[in-house]
């Protein structure tokens, strides 16, 4: 080794249960932008982070791209037989969104609101996304609607996975490219909805509208899994987040929420090419075993603790609303969102080590397994991802 050369440090370790542990990390800054959103819309504005939070509901849009990237990387190569598969997925997803339509449910009724027993199963179900009706959409925990277009992802990433061009490296390039064309043409075919309403519904919600960035999540999985390198490196690709939130700033301002034009469906939609190149540069850094300052242990702490934060949150804040009412002034809207944060953090901690974690791997030991000896695709995979490997 030459004098004054620093030596390289190990690859990491990709084999445990956070393999990928900055994307681990980056979901709860996902999550947090989601928090961010609700408390300014719903509590009160705080300067300066409202405006930049003020459409973090895109935090969803980057949990589903996060989503088909960490499948389509988990399965890669492997034969998994479908049952085991979605049931994998509903021991994830099932037991704390019953836990938290629960809670949900009870705040309704200590705050003397009435519940439609029709969402309640409607969300049980995992088919609310799926219904044009707010009532419905709303009715159990609010938060739960993306887990309806989880559950519709789940079902057909095993069809997606089978796709010729999803498994060639210029398919992937193609897809890529046609998502991101795709993407633009829904955002645009807004103004073809005269009901803003129904535009919310088909644009924001609708499992088919948010497949297009599940697979965009899913052809940069397996291409990073294969070798591919992002364009940008993970702190451009944040720089690039962060600026494309600012953006926003000024559009806002000047295009009202209700216009099919303004940034509310755009920030939800075209950020998933943005969100896809971040993800994508953050697991290339885990595997060449670089610190990213994102797979810390309290952050990957909290983002173990994001899906229920995310459940939860709303449920919080609601009741803090409907006992206490809106705080007036900056100071107290500001005391408002640390409690509310704290308070809600405190019980998502609670509802992973009690809830989410113990029923899932207690679900998982009671269902369906692989077979033995039939874990993996017979013969190599395929290289190239987007661009041919380096």
């Amino acid at each position: 080794m030459r004098h004054g050369t620093r030596p390289r440090r190990p690859a990491a370790d990709l084999s445990g249960r956070d393999r990928l542990a900055s994307l681990t990390g980056l979901r709860f800054w996902a999550a947090l932008l989601v928090v961010l959103y609700h408390l300014s819309r719903q509590v009160g504005q705080i300067p300066g982070v409202s405006e930049a939070a003020w459409y973090g509901r895109s935090g969803v849009t980057f949990f589903f791209v996060l989503s088909g990237f960490v499948l389509a990387w988990t399965y890669d190569g492997k034969q998994v037989p479908a049952r085991v598969f979605l049931w994998r997925r509903f021991a994830r997803i099932w037991p704390l969104l019953a836990t938290t339509t629960v809670l949900s449910v009870g705040a309704w009724v200590a705050l003397g609101k009435a519940v439609s027993a029709k969402a309640v199963v409607a969300s049980l179900l995992l088919v609310h996304a799926w219904i044009p009706d707010n009532v419905v959409l709303k009715g159990g925990n609010p938060a739960a609607w993306s887990l309806s277009d989880e559950a519709w992802f789940y079902l057909v990433f095993p069809l997606l996975m089978a796709l010729p061009a999803v498994r060639s490296g210029r398919g992937r390039r193609w897809i890529w490219g046609m998502v991101c064309v795709g993407t633009v043409l829904v955002w645009l075919s807004g103004s073809l909805i005269a009901d803003p309403s129904l535009r919310v519904w088909a644009l924001d919600y609708l499992p088919l509208t948010r497949t297009l960035q599940f697979l965009l999540g899913l052809v940069t999985g397996l291409a990073v899994a294969r070798g591919w390198r992002p364009p940008i490196g993970l702190w451009a690709a944040v720089v690039l987040t962060i600026a494309w939130h600012l953006a926003l700033v000024p559009w806002s301002q000047a295009v009202p929420d209700a216009l099919w034009y303004s940034p509310y469906q755009a920030s939800q939609l075209l950020s998933a090419p943005v969100f896809a190149l971040l993800v994508a540069a953050a697991a290339r850094a885990d595997q060449d075993g670089r610190r990213t300052g994102l797979g810390g242990a309290w952050t990957v702490r909290l983002g173990h603790w994001s899906f229920a934060w995310y459940l939860i949150h709303e449920v919080v804040i609601r009741v803090w609303l409907g006992k206490l009412g809106r705080p007036e002034g900056v100071l107290d809207t500001a005391q408002v969102w640390l409690v509310v944060i704290v308070v809600s953090l405190a019980l998502s901690a609670c509802a992973y080590h009690w809830v989410e974690h113990p029923l899932e791997r207690l679900l998982r030991r009671a269902g369906p397994r692989v077979p033995p000896g039939d874990s993996r695709v017979p013969g190599p995979r395929p290289g190239a991802g987007l661009a041919r490997t380096r």
